[in-house]
């Protein structure tokens, strides 16, 4: 049988979806997971044209092989049947009269205020490296720490990018700042220990991370969607 969940808003999740927007999350979800149709159906352990007519929501409505089905995609029964309860931000349309303009050098570090996670961008083997990190605002530098050894973890001088943003789906407005610069480790214990001894210090990925690392900012910019 289909799961039966309770959205956040009380009702049940365990009806059948529109079947357009069925059909195109497996076809997305196939093409994520790089499965021809005729794998899929065989993962899901039904005949292709039926797998087809189950996706479309055509004919009687199955939950047993909506369930097969879901499973083949790694995915829950609600999630094939009315999306991620999480979505990425930005999906709704865009506001009726936006306006894009540029931050100036105080607004950008405001917009950064204290502590957030941000993206840091780095030189990879074959391609840029885009990795997730706590950090700190200090002074006009951001700081993160790390584990030595892990990507985040560069030597000192290393050029580095810094990217923050925050979206407001309600308003549909949201700002990014962008840093670049290079890499400096803190070692100093006195400041480490300040550091550590702030809010938003602890990383969300847990571990004692004794690494601090400090942004020296170079270039700082930012930009803010207005909807008025």
């Amino acid at each position: 049988m289909v799961e039966k969940r309770t959205s956040s808003d009380g009702a049940a999740g365990g009806g059948p979806g529109a079947p357009e927007d069925v059909a195109d999350r497996v076809e997305l979800r196939r093409i994520q997971l790089g499965l021809s149709p005729d794998e899929l159906a065989h993962r899901a352990q039904m005949s292709l044209s039926y797998l087809r007519e189950l996706a479309s929501l055509h004919g009687d409505f199955d939950p047993e092989g909506l369930t097969r089905l879901a499973n083949a995609l790694d995915m829950t029964s609600v999630e094939l049947l009315h999306g991620r309860a999480d979505p990425p931000p930005g999906q709704p349309g865009a506001a009726a009269h936006p306006r894009l303009r540029r931050l100036t050098e105080h607004e950008c570090w405001d917009r950064l205020d204290t502590h957030g996670v941000g993206r840091l961008g780095l030189r990879g083997d074959t391609a840029p490296v885009v990795v997730p990190v706590n950090y700190l605002v200090d002074g006009l530098s951001v700081v993160y720490r790390s584990e030595p050894g892990s990507v985040p973890a560069v030597d000192a001088g290393t050029s580095l990018s810094f990217e923050a943003d925050h979206l407001d789906e309600a308003r549909m407005s949201g700002w990014s700042v962008l840093l670049t610069g290079t890499a400096e480790h803190i070692t100093d214990p006195g400041a480490t220990g300040a550091l550590a001894d702030r809010a938003g210090s602890r990383p969300w990925a847990g571990g004692s991370r004794p690494l601090w690392i400090r942004l020296l900012p170079e270039q700082i910019s930012g930009r803010v969607i207005d909807t008025h």
